[in-house]
């Protein structure tokens, strides 16, 4: 039988090398302003022009943020942990939490008023389950989805965008049902230390006491928030799941 993996394992060879080179190239580029005392003095500029602008340093953060989701452009996860390291938890709650659902409102009226028939034709199937199940729970069926980070927000907002969902529901429901995730995404990047601080300290000196109990509790949340609202919906019966294909279903 002829080879088929052949052609296939040399472009990824081929892609791999490519990769490491263009990112060993970068480095050696950028070895410099890469090192943690010059990311550190970055830092420091940053701070101090949010400090000097509150207001406009907010804004621009939201603005990026809700455009992010908006889109459906990936970096979503990591945003939320940057907003939480660089604003503190509360007011990064506050900003993330309003961001996204204003990036995930932004996201539905573009798939109902601009791009249905794209929607229409890559998640009809979808869109035929997300129809009964609200017929059957109305707007809890997606609060239980916005509980759920495995379920992916941008195909939520691209189908629930060709429902009869009113606008309206659609925003205040989303806010509430991704204000427990997002607590836990923005705490977790809340517990990082600022860059100042590790270059002055050290790793060692940074990372205790405290600091590490709040970077564990951060990652025990991450890691048990999925399964303990999963174990709560299964309780109530109402827990959406995703097949291998990406399908919605009801166990």
């Amino acid at each position: 039988m002829p080879d088929t993996n052949g052609p296939k394992s040399r472009l990824k060879l081929v892609l791999f090398l490519t990769l490491a080179g263009a990112i060993g190239v970068g480095y050696f580029l950028l070895r410099d302003v890469l090192t943690l005392e010059a990311m550190a003095e970055q830092e420091a500029r940053l701070r101090d022009f949010q400090e000097h602008n509150p207001i406009f340093s907010y804004f621009v953060a939201f603005a990026v943020y809700a455009g992010v989701t908006g889109l459906s452009l990936p970096g979503a996860t990591v945003l939320t942990l940057f907003v939480g390291w660089f604003f503190g938890f509360w007011r990064g709650v506050v900003l993330v939490s309003f961001a996204s659902t204003t990036g995930a409102t932004i996201a539905f009226l573009l798939s109902r008023y601009l791009f249905r028939d794209a929607v229409q034709s890559r998640f009809g199937e979808r869109l035929e389950k997300f129809n009964k199940m609200l017929e059957r729970d109305g707007a809890f069926y997606l609060f239980t989805l916005r509980l759920i980070p495995a379920v992916p927000f941008f195909v939520i907002n691209a189908v629930m965008g060709l429902t009869p969902l009113k606008t309206w529901t659609y925003w205040w429901v989303s806010q509430l049902g991704m204000l427990a995730g997002t607590c836990v995404y923005v705490y977790a990047g809340s517990s990082v230390p600022s860059l100042q601080k590790l270059a002055e300290e050290g790793v060692g000196a940074a990372f205790s006491g405290t600091q590490l109990t709040r970077l564990g509790t951060a990652f025990v949340l991450l890691g048990v928030f999925p399964l303990v609202v999963r174990w709560i919906l299964r309780y109530f019966g109402k827990v959406p799941s995703v097949d291998t294909e990406g399908k919605e279903m009801k166990r």
